[in-house]
């Protein structure tokens, strides 16, 4: 009897010995499988993130050149925005007359150095003269110091009491000072 007890006591533990090894190896496949399924960035990944960024800035700087180009020949027009104006060497004013606003608003670039001031002056009260870009500036408070060397937008937009006319007539002056 001792004989058949001890056959069972093996039997028993090879019966649990396979069932603790085949429950390691249903761990270990689950482990396999969830790591080769988890994302994880190899080099050609990351060299992939630095392409995609790169082209990023690309073709922001490719979008805002074309913004520019199309802004120097509104320049030439009175009743296109927006318009890219540069300052002439021997004078510090620039000086649009008879500009036709059609829109709600009319956005003028500048490119200004550090330390230079801009002031604007428009003969219309029912249009409101604001820097928007790098920063909100109204021009009403008076000049804006420049502090960085970038692109800066000066927005014309029409605020009067009463409906805009179709096309608004007015004369602007930009005064950029050293």
């Amino acid at each position: 009897m001792k004989c058949f007890r001890s056959i069972i006591s093996n039997a028993y533990r090879t019966q649990s010995n396979m069932s603790y090894l085949a429950l390691i190896v249903v761990i270990v496949s689950i482990v396999l499988f969830s790591y080769s399924c988890s994302p994880k960035l190899s080099v050609d990944s990351q060299a992939n993130t630095a392409t995609n960024t790169q082209k990023q800035l690309e073709a922001a700087n490719i979008e805002d050149n074309i913004t520019n180009s199309y802004a120097r020949l509104a320049a030439q027009r009175a009743d296109v925005c927006p318009k890219l104006l540069q300052k002439d060497m021997n004078s510090n004013d620039i000086e649009r007359v008879a500009e036709v606003m059609v829109n709600d608003y009319c956005d003028y670039f500048l490119y200004l150095n550090t330390g230079q001031r801009l002031d604007v002056n428009v003969d219309n009260r029912q249009i409101e003269a604001l820097l928007i870009v790098p920063t909100l500036h109204n021009f009403a408070n008076g000049e804006y110091k420049v502090t960085s060397y970038d692109k800066h937008v000066i927005r014309l937009a029409y605020n009067g009491a009463t409906y805009k006319p179709k096309h608004l007539s007015y004369d602007v002056a930009i005064t950029v000072t050293d």
